[in-house]
């Protein structure tokens, strides 16, 4: 295996493997992008966590941070390219799960 090919998988376990990492992702790309927002639209997700997620995500270049020269400080995360790109491929997943699953409820009916 290439080492292109380890870092492709790295990043795949380490992003979509740990907990919160696809619910963090989804709210981001839908512009829920501060952490107390982001914590309080993931229940159960704690600030700890939130902030290891987020570290990774930065470390991988999936999102950016931004911050503001406001009192009190203002931080902000989107979604970069490869981000939106990796956001994109999960949707298109999810389309391909929900196909799968009518294709299997349309097979049981007919059986």
């Amino acid at each position: 295996m290439t080492t292109r090919t380890e870092n492709v998988f790295s990043i795949a376990e380490k992003v979509l493997g740990c907990k919160w990492m696809l619910q963090i992702l989804h709210h981001i790309s839908k512009n829920v992008n501060r952490p107390s927002a982001l914590e309080r639209a993931i229940p159960g997700l704690t600030t700890k966590v939130l902030n290891e997620r987020l570290r990774t995500l930065l470390r991988f270049g999936i999102l950016e941070k931004n911050s503001f020269r406001e009192s009190p400080p203002r931080v902000e995360y989107r979604l970069t390219r490869f981000g939106r790109r990796l956001v994109s491929i999960l949707e298109q997943l999810e389309a391909l799960q929900h196909e799968i699953a009518r294709s299997n409820s349309e097979q049981r009916r007919s059986s």
